[in-house]
């Protein structure tokens, strides 16, 4: 059987997921942290609004991939009889109601409070506010997100603690059935508590039909949107900057040497994302897969992004010394910093080490 398995000395045993106290609680964590949901084609999802009237309902969380899918999701717990069947009418419904809607309508009438609550004028601001890897395409966004309403290409995701066998065929056959128009994600989420600290454990329980469709396949006539490669480590990015020359050259020089000099940190990943237009590179901390710092090469510029929301959840104390460092400058979600001092890659190694839990000097 799948779950959290525990051994304290008497024999391997089955850990109880700790059950949710209600599915709001449920939904804030999905909401808080998409990331967890192990989606087919492993999208990047950008939380748009919850509770999203769409038509005579409302669905619990609406959402978009860099390529500009939207993504609507539904959570229920299994004691809720809706659980079973209506949970697909639901999401369908709201689908059906989504297909043919315009991105401005969108923006302007059925998310724009929540929009506004979140510090964005628009679904690509939201967008480009939380995208480390630069996977989304900015010229091409709002069109490509246009092609898939028009066509109701849409992902819908349906996260449960609990998945009866009846709802998983229903999704089987779906997935089977509506290839490509849709993307099916049936997901089990459960927390488990062990020695204190509390485990999330995600799975993806559909049939994965829709997994050999690539995400970045927006129809034989509509616009394409470019699906990056992601690879371990820095070679690829390295390799991405030969021609550069001068100062270009010296700053990514000095840049590489600072990641690599993160490698031996501890729950840290760095890796490298080839995109449509660039390439960055990623050291994310774990769990979780954040990064305080997005390193760019673009079209052989070297520049890198800071995202003041994971500063503030893993590297608060690091914030004032890393502001030094940019000033003028502050730390904001996704601003770009193109002046590469060695103050500054100092400052940002003691952010990454506050991160990861080492004790670090205050200056």
């Amino acid at each position: 059987m799948t779950g959290i398995w525990t051994n304290t000395g008497e024999g391997w045993k089955l850990g109880a997921p700790r059950e949710f106290q209600d599915e709001a609680t449920l939904h804030r964590l999905i909401q808080e942290n998409p990331q967890l949901l192990p989606l087919a084609g492993s999208p990047r999802l950008t939380v748009l609004g919850s509770e999203v009237q769409l038509g005579a309902g409302y669905a619990d969380i609406l959402a978009v991939e860099s390529t500009g899918r939207p993504t609507i999701i539904e959570v229920k717990l299994a004691h809720n009889p809706e659980a079973r069947r209506a949970i697909v009418s639901q999401v369908i419904a709201y689908a059906a109601f989504l297909m043919g809607q315009d991105v401005e309508s969108l923006e302007q009438s059925t998310l724009r409070s929540q929009l506004e609550r979140a510090g964005h004028g628009s679904i690509l601001e939201a967008v480009l506010a939380q995208d480390q890897e630069g996977s989304a395409d900015a010229d091409s966004f709002v069109e490509t997100m246009q092609d898939f309403l028009n066509r109701g290409s849409f992902r819908l995701v349906l996260v449960l603690d609990e998945v009866s066998t009846e709802l998983e065929r229903i999704i089987a056959y779906l997935d089977s059935v509506t290839v490509p128009a849709l993307i099916i994600d049936l997901i089990i989420l459960r927390v488990y508590e062990v020695n204190g600290a509390r485990i999330a454990l995600p799975q993806r329980v559909t049939p994965d039909i829709a997994a050999s469709i690539s995400q970045a396949t927006v129809g034989r006539t509509g616009p394409q949107a470019y699906r990056g490669e992601f690879t371990d480590g820095t070679g690829v990015f390295r390799a991405s900057i030969e021609g550069a020359t001068g100062e270009s050259r010296a700053t990514f020089e000095s840049l590489l040497e600072w990641v690599e000099g993160l490698a031996g940190l501890p729950n840290l990943r760095i890796g490298t994302y080839k995109g449509a237009k660039a390439y960055t590179i990623l050291p994310r901390i774990n769990p979780g897969e954040a990064g305080l710092v997005t390193v760019w090469n673009d079209h052989k510029k070297p520049y890198i992004s800071l995202w003041r929301s994971v500063f503030e959840r893993l590297a608060p104390n690091s914030i004032v010394r890393v502001e030094q460092a940019i000033a003028p400058l502050e730390i904001r979600q996704g601003n770009t910093v193109h002046d590469i001092t060695e103050r500054l890659l100092d400052a940002l190694t003691a952010a990454y080490r506050e991160a990861v839990g080492e004790t670090v000097e205050q200056r």
